[in-house]
């Protein structure tokens, strides 16, 4: 069969290299793709034009069975919901659940109304009636731009000055754009982040007969933060570790309980037809797990390092959460760690240069290395940056030592024009801020 999978990114990347490992594909239709899916086993990259209809032209052109949106922005523009009125099976949910990311209101509404375990917050429109609100609340405090603003939307404020700043940018800089018209100001949790991905299966006939469900993966934990101990500004995601030491199966239970089921309650009464991912984003508490946030998709870089954990073939789960067979599907992983540094150009969060020339030296890589391209594209026969974060080098090992050994080794033998990353990804208090 052959599969289209929408997206540019890392997270696509690894979604293409994984889905075409499957003995069921015969090809992976990467749209538009990037430098890596263009150097991939039975991948092949189309660029489309700017409608969503050219996706259906593509899929059809292509014979695709089914397509794998990746981003968040087309799902939130209802691109799903074109595949499927063309008669296109699609892993992704429709426009009306994915404005559970859309919009950090309507997602703050959905956990309150439905008793997630999340963080108080408020949400404001209007610039001075934050700022009150912030001076009467103190800080630490945490300011999120409404809308989808690439991972950049979110600032945790350590002060008042900082947290009034914060509003400032995102409420009129025009940083994020649209997405900062509206905010949600949020009270700070202090502990340990974490991110659980999960296959999701819901629509209403699937819930009238019982087969609703959402089946979470392993545990991951991103790093957002762009220096080593999780110092200066956050970025879209340094680098990403599976699975945690520190997430017992008591914590899981308790995640299970007070997030996952109630989500799954919340998708069931809301009717939506969710078939694909979530991404929940999740603050590990001294009173237990809380919600952060939602995203609607698999989370970029935890998809480098979760994928290549899988030890079963995600065209099969994604055919059983098109077909209402995920209550069937069971999910078994392979025993050892996963470490995925991300190196990023030089100045990013901030202005960077595009088109660097990358040197990749990879003749000593462990065989189960693997270099999965987020920002760079192929010029002249050549692989060049094109984004903030170019690449993760994501590495499996029996023990979490081994797995950080190999991915770290491997990245040194990559280079390019102002490249950087991280040296502490996955060590202990890489994910936790000291300042806060």
């Amino acid at each position: 069969m052959n599969i289209l999978v929408v997206g540019s990114g890392g997270r696509e990347h690894t979604i293409s290299w994984k889905l075409a490992q499957s003995p069921l594909i015969e090809k992976v239709v990467c749209v538009p793709g990037n430098g890596g899916t263009a150097k991939e086993p039975k991948c092949k990259n189309i660029v489309p034009d700017a409608s969503l209809d050219s996706y259906i032209t593509i899929a059809k052109n292509e014979q695709c069975d089914l397509a794998v949106i990746g981003p968040e922005d087309p799902l939130a523009e209802g691109l799903a919901d074109v595949f499927w009125n063309a008669g296109i099976p699609c892993v992704g949910p429709k426009k009306a659940g994915a404005q559970l990311e859309a919009s950090k209101d309507l997602a703050k509404q959905f956990m309150q109304k439905y008793g997630v375990a999340c963080p108080q917050s408020k949400t404001f429109t209007d610039k001075n009636a934050a700022d009150a609100y912030i001076d009467q609340h103190g800080a630490p405090i945490v300011i999120k731009a409404d809308g989808l603003a690439a991972g950049k939307g979110v600032v945790v404020a350590a002060t008042v000055a900082e947290a009034h700043a914060a509003v400032t940018d995102i409420m009129e800089s025009g940083r994020v754009g649209d997405a900062g018209k509206k905010l949600v100001i949020e009270d700070y949790l202090e502990g340990d982040e974490i991110s659980v991905l999960a296959a999701v299966s819901v629509t209403p006939e699937y819930a009238k007969q019982g087969k609703a469900t959402i089946v979470p993966f392993l545990p991951a934990r991103d790093h957002k933060r762009l220096m080593d101990g999780a110092k200066g500004p956050n970025t879209g995601g340094m680098g990403a570790i599976s699975p945690l030491s520190d997430v017992t199966p008591a914590i899981m239970e308790q995640f299970t309980t007070d997030i996952l089921q109630p989500t799954l309650k919340g998708l069931i009464a809301e009717q939506y037809d969710y078939r694909g991912f979530i991404f929940f984003g999740v603050m590990l508490t001294k009173s237990g797990p809380k919600l952060l946030e939602y995203n609607v998709r698999l989370g970029d870089p935890e998809t480098q390092a979760v994928l290549p954990l899988m030890d079963f073939d995600l065209v099969t789960l994604c055919k059983a959460i098109i077909d209402g067979t995920l209550t069937d599907f069971t999910c078994t992983w392979k025993k050892g760690f996963q470490v995925a540094p991300v190196a990023v150009s030089g100045g990013y969060p901030g202005a960077y240069a595009k088109g660097k020339p990358i040197t990749v030296n990879n003749a000593e890589w462990n065989a189960d290395t693997h270099l999965f391209i987020a920002g760079a594209v192929e010029k002249d026969n050549t692989l060049v940056t094109s984004g903030g974060r170019v690449l993760a080098c994501s590495a499996y090992g029996d023990t979490f030592e081994q797995a950080w050994s190999n991915a770290y080794k491997a990245l040194e033998t990559i280079s390019f024009d102002g490249m950087f990353y991280r040296k502490d990804i996955g060590l202990p208090g890489a994910a936790t801020s000291p300042s806060l």
